[in-house]
């Protein structure tokens, strides 16, 4: 095995983390008997020499934290690589790479190691990561293999050799540096942020919180405060309403916006703050009363029970804003809300089988109350009415609408008692007093809600009721929240 690294020597690395290190990376311990046998320079020389090649290295000049280094290195901490031939491979400054280092660095830096398939990082000698070589080559961000504009892959990911290993591996302030095998003599060099590493961490997975961000479930109490926003706020310039706004929806899964013009046109350069407004079979941006213009019982006076929108689409709609405009001549209407995840994290708890079952299980719908239009969602049978997110397990989505439910023929037979008994244990939680929030909408509060979290329903109703409103699309949601987190977007932003 080829050890092709250099630790950079800090007196503060005890010899007990660096034989941690040694044994993540397969080092035989001799090599890690001493604290300098990974770098040792030679006396008369100058070099440094590895398994490999020599690196040439000087005294640590006017650095107190490395006893060796190239003092004539443009960046703090290089070292310059020599191949066997002692040709020179130009190591290119971080700041070269896009990133920006951090003003207040410390001295303690990760120890970086590299084997015939990966480099491991040990951050504390309790906690560290892998990455495997292909993968580091494969995200490397220089101009040359990733727009800095379009932030899109510019590497060819097919040309890059299966068992490319690096010439070089270097622990530097700001982050990781490597040195590839390019063609010929010739090498290329990347940089890593440690910031960037430590997100993308994925050997050992993370054991972070919520990569879709923490969320606050609540239930019949959430009455004594809910989530509001000021139009005023929502609409400012400055979009720190507009950030306080979106950030209830993400944390609540809904949001009030007080103070609204009571006008569709009010409501409609409301919605748009967000993002572009999703047409559906409803028109773009909707009104209704209860005259049945159009198929569905939401153009009635019915009461609706708790359900979310759009189940027969293939990708319902993110968010929905109501607004009451008026209500006239008659009373009732009253707007219910239930937190779809609250009830699942009860349903998980209390009835663990009916979870599962309702985790796998697709339920198929329909809207089919237009002669123009029939939508099911593809492939017909639908989708589970929990949905998770497959690589972290985390539930990411209710999809529940018992009245477009279309026919379950593809249960399995021992399944259909089963699969019934979940549904009314699902429906009893949704239905509790505890779960149910009940709000009566009056006109200039706008409802905003996700889809893909809280149900939403109402009571039965009379008299005159006009109620307009808009869907936006999650991924219009998400991105619109995305842009107002983020201070500077750079090829090392996360998500890229």
């Amino acid at each position: 095995m080829s050890l092709t690294t250099i630790f950079q020597v800090r007196p503060r690395i005890s010899s007990a983390a660096l034989r941690s290190a040694c044994a993540l990376t397969g080092t035989p311990s001799s090599v890690c008997a001493g604290r300098n046998s990974f770098r040792k320079p030679l006396p008369s020389q100058g070099y440094f020499v590895t398994r490999t090649r020599f690196i040439h290295l000087e005294p640590a000049c006017s650095n107190p934290t490395h006893r060796y280094r190239n003092c004539n290195s443009p960046s703090q901490g290089s070292i310059r690589l020599f191949s066997k031939a002692h040709k020179a491979a130009e190591v290119v400054p971080s700041d070269q790479l896009g990133f920006i280092p951090d003003q207040h660095p410390t001295t303690e830096l990760p120890i970086a190691t590299a084997d015939d398939r990966k480099i491991s990082i040990l951050w504390t000698p309790q906690n560290w990561s892998r990455f495997h070589h292909i993968w580091l080559r494969d995200h490397c961000r220089c101009s040359s293999c990733f727009h800095p504009v379009t932030k899109q892959r510019l590497v060819n990911t097919f040309e890059i050799p299966p068992n490319i290993k690096p010439h070089h591996v270097q622990a530097s302030t700001e982050g990781l540096e490597v040195i590839w095998p390019a063609s010929g003599t010739e090498y290329h060099s990347s940089f890593y942020p440690w910031s960037w590493l430590k997100a993308h961490t994925y050997d050992p997975p993370q054991k972070s919180g919520s990569i879709f961000g923490e969320k606050a479930l609540w239930g019949a109490n959430i009455s004594k405060s809910p989530p509001t926003v000021s139009y005023t706020e929502a609409m400012d310039e400055s979009d720190q309403g507009l950030y306080k706004w979106l950030s209830n929806i993400d944390q609540f899964g809904f949001c009030l916006v007080s103070g609204v013009p009571a006008t569709p046109e009010g409501t409609e350069e409301l919605a748009k703050r967000i993002g572009f407004i999703r047409e559906t079979q409803y028109g773009k941006f909707w009104e209704f009363t209860a005259d049945l213009s159009k198929g569905d019982t939401a153009y009635t006076t019915m009461a609706l029970g708790a359900h979310t929108d759009n189940t027969y689409f293939t990708d319902p709609c993110g968010l929905q804003l109501f607004h009451l405009l008026s209500h006239t001549e008659g009373s009732g209407g009253a707007t219910l809300l239930v937190d779809g995840f609250y009830v699942a994290s009860l349903l998980k708890e209390l009835y663990p089988d009916a979870y599962k079952l309702l985790s796998r299980i697709p339920v198929p719908a329909h809207a089919a109350g237009e002669v123009t239009a029939l939508y099911q969602p593809s492939p017909p049978h639908g989708y589970p009415p929990l949905r998770h997110d497959e690589a972290s397990g985390e539930l990411v989505q209710v999809r529940w609408n018992n009245d477009d439910r279309s026919v379950m023929d593809h249960l399995d037979a021992e399944l259909v008692e089963s699969w019934y008994d979940a549904i009314r244990k699902l429906h009893k939680l949704l239905t509790s007093a505890d779960s149910e929030f009940w709000v009566q909408l009056t006109p200039g509060v706008v409802l905003s809600v996700d889809n893909h979290r809280v149900l939403h329903g109402r009571s039965a109703f009379d008299g005159k009721r006009r109620v307009c409103g808009a869907y936006i699309g999650v991924d219009e949601y998400r991105s619109r929240l995305a842009v107002l987190k983020e201070e500077q977007r750079s090829v090392w932003s996360l998500g890229l």
